[in-house]
């Protein structure tokens, strides 16, 4: 290795060590309601453990290293959690967490359409057997959005609990025009980099990151579901802060894991690839904060259209009373 690759290395390695750390610290530092649960001590030896099996070179740790290491996380979180608040959504909330990780796949898979004609990032070192590597696709994907929420989850629960100085300001509630132009935005974001030629729409991936917040969000606010837009009209900024800050942390770990591990990814697309972190060219590591908001924006809307759909069944269908 040159010293210009070390040099390299040593530099995201610390910024890897970095970042846990400064999660660690935050985490010691906050009052806990309840001692660390036993699923966060086995998250963490379910990433230690793949540490060293990596390093050992076992063979099927190298290929599923980052769906192994990222279920060890998940399970830490949300432990860390657990202990923070008293309350997690493995502990109480079950059946929202199965949804995440199931819906994580077709969501995530969204992306990978787009790709398949923007050709951004490609796979290798995957297993030649297709079952086997559609079970390292399938398990990787599912660990995507519980990721991203719970890391979320894990720096509201650290925020620090005292009242504010002020009441939120409340803000002036968009008009349909507004709604409407921002769901136009979104859908020519996620249009142009398709109709354009292959080799043109590479450069305009990062539209996509973005796209599906204009289009989605809008929607969630008209149909009464969780919504940032009207979290941001009653002066609130917590949730939108708290995706944000989750993005980085994931998108830092994503990096540094998928970095070590034999089936990977690999970024292809033309921008910056003389300056990476890891695999990632570094100006790619923006789009971390903008896609966490996207997962939450576009998870929100699979609620919101099976609400509607939910309610215009109990319409078609109302209750039979019962003879008496």
């Amino acid at each position: 290795m040159n010293d210009t690759a070390s040099h390299h290395v040593a530099f995201r390695l610390a910024a890897t060590l970095l970042t846990v750390a400064a999660l660690a610290w935050k985490y010691l530092r906050a009052p806990k309601k309840r001692p660390l649960p036993a699923r966060a001590w086995a998250g963490l030896a379910i990433i230690l453990m793949a540490e060293i099996c990596l390093y050992l070179e076992f063979r099927w740790v190298w290929i599923y290293f980052t769906p192994i290491v990222w279920t060890g996380y998940v399970l830490l979180v949300d432990g860390l959690i657990q202990s923070l608040r008293g309350e997690s959504l493995l502990a109480n909330s079950p059946r929202r967490f199965a949804k995440l990780a199931v819906w994580s796949v077709p969501l995530w898979l969204v992306f990978e359409a787009y790709n398949l004609r923007l050709e951004n990032w490609a796979y290798v070192g995957l297993p030649r057997n297709p079952v086997l590597a559609g079970l390292g696709f399938v398990w990787s994907f599912a660990t995507i959005w519980p990721a991203i929420f719970e890391t979320a989850e894990l720096f509201e629960a650290l925020r620090p609990g005292r009242a504010p100085a002020r009441a939120p300001s409340p803000r002036r509630a968009p008009g349909r025009a507004t709604l409407l132009f921002l769901s136009l935005l979104g859908l020519v974001l996620l249009s142009v980099p398709l109709l354009l030629p292959s080799r043109a729409g590479r450069y305009l991936f990062g539209a996509v990151w973005l796209g599906f917040i204009p289009l989605l969000e809008p929607i969630n606010y008209w149909r009464g579901g969780r919504s940032l837009l009207r979290e941001l009209e009653q002066g609130s900024e917590a949730t939108l802060v708290c995706f944000a800050i989750s993005g980085v942390i994931c998108g830092i770990l994503w990096e540094f894991w998928n970095y070590w591990a034999q089936a990977k990814w690999v970024y292809v697309f033309p921008i910056g690839q003389g300056t990476k972190v890891f695999e990632m060219p570094l100006a790619g590591f923006l789009g971390f904060p903008v896609f966490a908001v996207e997962c939450l924006v576009m998870f929100e809307f699979v609620g919101t259209i099976r609400r509607v759909i939910s309610k215009r069944r109990e319409n078609a269908w109302p209750a039979v009373a019962p003879e008496s």
